[in-house]
């Protein structure tokens, strides 16, 4: 939901967007996305061992931290957050930052998926594409429909962060 957010912010921000840099953005999204679990898995099966009495309770914690995060950036930008370049110049340089800093918290879903131990080929391939998807449709969402969309996607991804955490957590101590 963050990539999605952002590509509704880029197609808001960036007047003359063209398909090729709407493609690129898409691509640059969905690959860091679908990465950055695999690192994370790396790193959680490392210690699998030392976690795993608590492994509920980690999913639980970090999904809830990246569902509240989300809310919280979603309700400051609303208020008047962050402004856009309007008319900006789009780089690469900026793609692969955006890139970078909406996937960041996938390093976090990727422990909490090896601590769950769930086979993390499909689960990667699988957040690759849907990225790739809702940030192709976010640039075109943002282009037409502008700033109300934003925040409100924001909104609801951390929800399901923080809902899935709890479905984690309830499953583990009731079975």
């Amino acid at each position: 939901m963050d990539a999605f957010a952002v590509s509704v912010s880029n197609g808001i921000c960036y007047r003359n967007y063209t398909s090729r840099q709407a493609f690129c953005t898409a691509l640059a999204f969905g690959g860091f996305q679908g990465l950055m679990p695999v690192l994370g898995f790396i790193a959680g099966t490392t210690f699998i061992s030392m976690i795993e009495s608590v492994d509920h309770l980690i999913a639980l914690i970090l999904l809830g931290y990246l569902g509240g995060k989300m809310i919280w950036e979603a309700r400051k930008e609303a208020s008047g957050g962050d402004e856009c370049p309007v008319g900006g110049v789009f780089t690469v340089r900026s793609l692969l930052l955006q890139a970078v800093a909406t996937s960041i918290d996938a390093l976090a879903v990727g422990i909490s998926l090896a601590a769950l131990r769930v086979d993390i080929v499909p689960a990667a391939s699988f957040i690759a594409v849907v990225t790739f998807t809702c940030s192709l449709f976010g640039v075109s969402l943002g282009k037409r429909f502008g700033r109300v969309l934003e925040s409100r996607a924001q909104i609801f991804g951390g929800l399901i962060l923080i809902a899935i955490g709890l479905k984690i957590f309830v499953e583990h101590i009731f079975g």
